[in-house]
């Protein structure tokens, strides 16, 4: 059992809904106005542990699509997805949401 599993039944929703929109909803927005995917991105960067090559094979993109679809969410974010803090908050929002 994963420890997120048992840790986000005790975050308040207003605190997830809160946490959850202030960092996935400028990616929805983006990705309703543009058709860009960023979300299916950010979750398939997230799981291929940031290797950008399995990362864009999964994907079928090549490696400098992705690398821009990833820097365009840190830019509409204001996260920076090398650091573990960042990615550490979007798995838990991507989890909550």
């Amino acid at each position: 059992l994963a420890s997120h599993v048992l840790l986000l039944p005790f975050v308040p929703d207003d605190v997830r809904r809160a946490f959850t929109a202030r960092l996935l909803d400028p990616l929805r927005d983006y990705d309703r106005r543009h058709r860009a995917e960023l979300i299916p991105t950010l979750e398939a960067f997230l799981d291929c542990d940031g290797s950008w090559t399995r990362c864009a094979t999964r994907l079928h993109l090549h490696v400098n699509t992705l690398r821009y679809r990833v820097g365009r969410i840190e830019q509409l974010t204001g996260r920076d997805l090398s650091r573990l803090e960042d990615k550490l908050d979007f798995f838990l929002a991507l989890r909550m949401s």
